[in-house]
């Protein structure tokens, strides 16, 4: 189950990329990079999302991207830091900490027996 939960992060990392992109890309491969981002993201959270409860992949996939913008922006282009936006990072990371905490994982695919993924 670890290795699915570290493919949500890698997921939203991918998503932190692409939210730039879409953003400062300017030429044609800027924009390719981002669409393959886009396309890298989505299918490992869908992958994630068989394997883990769905609400709780997205919550964490949505949070550690929010988050992860953030401090691309304040770290890389020039976003003012503020104090108020790290405290809030940091109240979303407890929230998505504490769903990690809380959420029962199943043994194995969450699927039924003979259902197709």
């Amino acid at each position: 189950m670890q290795k699915n939960w570290l493919l949500v992060v890698l997921a939203a990392v991918f998503e932190v990329m692409w939210v730039a992109g879409l953003k400062y890309a300017d030429q044609l491969w800027e924009w390719a990079l981002t669409a393959i981002a886009i396309m890298i993201s989505f299918a490992v959270l869908i992958y994630s999302g068989k394997r883990l409860p769905t609400s709780t992949v997205y919550a964490v996939f949505v949070g550690l991207g929010t988050a992860g913008t953030v401090i691309v922006e304040m770290a890389f282009f020039g976003e003012p830091f503020s104090w108020m936006k790290v405290g809030l990072i940091a109240l979303l990371l407890a929230g998505i900490i504490g769903l990690k905490v809380v959420t029962h994982e199943h043994g194995g695919d969450s699927h039924k027996e003979g259902e197709v993924a």
